[in-house]
């Protein structure tokens, strides 16, 4: 069985960048009028993209060139979630939790969440779920997801929400430590100027009391602090690999193989590492496998060679999920 569990349909701001990625997204599927690079092929892609920045995230035909992927590659089952922060409902959560102050780093997080904070879950979920049999028709299980951002003491605000609607699977993350979001390279920087030993042992604290929250059916990307490659020895990391994975265990949680860090960011490895992986199959933790793709064209990427490694560190099952119910299947 082929799943991808971790898959995004918009995420923001609103750049050049974005407008250049999106518009590559779409010439992965469609062909354009005119030779390439020539004023009508200009005219037809701009043409293309308006219609896609006025119907937005939340459109069958943006939709359809993921199912167009899945189907290519032969997915059974796709999830797709969407940032907690990306909901208008939910800023307070994270103004309450992040950096926002009148400091370098609190104006360009301030400036981020107001640029990619500007939907509505309510959209998200109907649309989703409206798209299931659709889906199904082509022999694709649609999967309802969402990615909420934890911190100490969100239980409060998080328990309701996923009370509230009909998740598939609920993924917790952790992006952020003393407000800083770490996987900004913007403000990557700050990893010289930390001790990293610190900095991944508050990180796991935090991951450990996700873990604990109960919340939670997948805790994604691990160890995605070593997003730039700043790491100290792996073996001062071992202690928290193997309380991570027993806590993992004990809560009877899944986490993923997440392959978005290695296609994606400067440290080119998955998340978990190998030698998290091997700790994590030690203590049977259930996983599922996840690209972490935030465009259609990413949909499923390096999957395979995340099939690889989760047989070399010994899986010989992965985890699906329906209306937050688990179930395992073989890995294939």
């Amino acid at each position: 069985m082929y799943v991808d569990y971790h898959v995004h349909l918009e995420e923001g701001p609103y750049s050049l960048r974005w407008w250049t990625r999106t518009a590559e997204a779409l010439l992965s599927f469609r062909q354009t009028a005119g030779q390439k690079h020539a004023l009508e092929w200009m005219e037809d892609l701009s043409d293309q993209m308006n219609r896609r920045i006025k119907q937005g995230a939340y459109s069958l035909v943006w939709l359809d060139l993921y199912r167009k992927r899945a189907k290519e590659l032969g997915l059974s089952h796709v999830g797709i979630v969407d940032h907690l922060y990306r909901f208008k409902e939910f800023k307070p959560y994270f103004e309450a939790n992040i950096n926002l102050g009148d400091d370098e780093l609190g104006r360009m997080q301030k400036l981020w969440l107001d640029q990619v904070c500007c939907t509505s879950i309510d959209a998200f979920v109907s649309f989703i779920q409206e798209q299931k049999p659709i889906w199904e028709s082509d022999g694709i299980d649609l999967r309802l997801g969402i990615e909420a951002d934890y911190f100490s003491g969100g239980e409060a605000v998080l328990a309701p929400l996923i009370r509230q609607y009909p998740w598939d699977h609920v993924i917790g993350s952790v992006h952020f430590v003393g407000g800083w979001g770490f996987d900004n390279p913007d403000t990557q920087s700050r990893f010289a100027e930390t001790d990293l030993r610190l900095l991944y042992r508050d990180v796991f604290q935090t991951v450990e009391e996700a873990i604990s929250s109960g919340l939670f059916d997948i805790i994604a990307h691990l160890d995605n602090l070593k997003v730039f490659g700043h790491r100290p020895e792996e073996e001062q990391l071992l202690p928290y690999y193997q309380r991570i994975a027993q806590l993992l265990r004990q809560h009877d949680t899944a986490t993923e193989i997440n392959t978005g860090l290695f296609y994606r960011y400067p440290v080119k490895e998955m998340c978990p590492s190998p030698s998290f992986l091997r700790v994590l199959r030690e203590q049977g933790v259930p996983i599922t496998t996840s690209s972490d793709a935030h465009f259609p064209d990413h949909l499923g990427s390096f999957l395979p060679e995340a099939r690889k490694a989760l047989k070399a560190a010994g899986y010989t099952e992965i985890v699906t999920f329906e209306k937050r119910v688990r179930r395992e299947a073989a890995l294939q």
